[in-house]
């Protein structure tokens, strides 16, 4: 079955793109199976994995490379073996494209719905499908990929504000339902960025007897209790506060992807047993810590990726019906490269969206 319409997008050529030199050009998209779903993409929001791998910041970037994997719009394509879309849904994709679903029987992840730890995982960009073909993303007018991870998008959410929740949304909220937050547990939220704002909203969603936003400086401060924020705490400015707060946490979940954070401190503030789970993904080692900060208190480190296509509609159900809101700013998908610099640069509060207007 062919198409009337192109695959074509913002594409970086090189780690110079991400100072605004994406170019828009025609693509190749994986060849269509039967199994897979086009995406008339009317948004796309802007995640720090696009910064990362556009320089080339974690590895080698596989260029020409088309980033996004906030992607929403609406089924135009759909293979005769998927199976709850049908053409004109509207749905959605996020970080992740492909797995071996246990097709074989011997992946783990897959057979405990951990898909997002498959080892032979498909990114939404910058990856290979089985047939060696190349994942592209959502700075486009299209996508194409695997119907097991295409999440139709409810009614309750508008386009733009869903976009964002499927990657950053579930990229904080997942480690918080992964270590028992809710009523009686108190949180932390390190980082009020675009995951740390969805931390705080997910947290609050989740009704947790305490949300702590923790940040360098206060700049945030009120933004971050608009969220939903009990307290706040600025390192770079509140004088001997991992003290001061020290014990009074069960889970911290860390959004940063800076090195040069204040680990040994932060696991200060956890209690008994408490938890301390990383999603964000410096290009740096992080700081060295004493052991006695884990044995003394029985803390454990922890790490968190993503989330599982069932865990993003149990988190789409539970904002629909929390009445949660992505905190974006939206802007036309031409701009993208100027979007990009100035997401790099720190001015984003807290999610940019694309709005692919042509698609609209």
């Amino acid at each position: 079955m062919s198409t009337d319409y192109k695959f074509q997008g913002w594409l970086g050529l090189d780690p110079e793109s991400v100072k605004g030199k994406m170019v828009w050009k025609e693509y190749e998209p994986k060849p269509f199976e039967e199994t897979d779903v086009d995406i008339k993409i009317t948004h796309c929001g802007v995640c720090g994995s696009d910064l990362h791998t556009l320089r080339s910041g974690w590895y080698p970037a596989d260029y020409p490379v088309c980033v996004g994997h906030e992607i929403v719009g609406h089924a135009v394509r759909v293979g005769s073996k998927v199976k709850d879309i049908k053409v004109g849904d509207r749905v959605g994709v996020g970080a992740q494209a492909g797995a071996c679903m246990n097709q074989k029987g011997d992946c783990e992840a897959c057979a405990d719905g951990l898909q997002q730890h498959c080892p032979h995982l498909v990114g939404t960009y910058n990856s290979k499908w089985p047939d060696g073909s190349k994942s592209y993303g959502g700075y486009a007018d299209y996508w194409r990929g695997s119907s097991d991870f295409v999440i139709p998008i409810p009614d309750g959410i508008p386009s733009d504000e869903a976009a964002p929740m499927l990657c950053g949304g579930i990229t904080a909220f997942s480690p918080l339902t992964q270590h028992g937050a809710g009523p009686g547990k108190r949180v932390g939220i390190i980082g009020i960025g675009g995951l740390g704002h969805f931390g705080i909203l997910g947290a609050k969603a989740l009704g947790c007897s305490k949300i702590v936003a923790i940040s360098r400086t206060s700049t945030k401060k009120a933004d971050a209790l608009k969220m939903g924020a009990d307290d706040f705490i600025a390192t770079d400015e509140d004088e001997d506060w991992a003290t001061k707060h020290a014990g009074t946490l069960d889970i911290i979940v860390s959004t940063v992807s800076s090195p040069k954070m204040p680990l040994q401190q932060y696991l200060q503030l956890l209690r008994l047993q408490g938890k301390f789970v990383q999603v964000g993904a410096p290009e740096d080692v992080v700081p060295p810590i004493n052991m006695f900060a884990l044995i003394s208190k029985r803390v454990s480190i922890a790490g968190s990726l993503i989330g599982s296509p069932q865990e993003i509609k149990d988190m789409l159900k539970l904002f629909v019906e929390k009445g949660v809101h992505t905190w974006n700013n939206n802007v036309p998908m031409k701009d993208a490269n100027k979007v990009v610099v100035d997401m790099d640069a720190g001015k984003a509060r807290y999610r940019y969206v694309l709005v692919n207007e042509s698609n609209a």
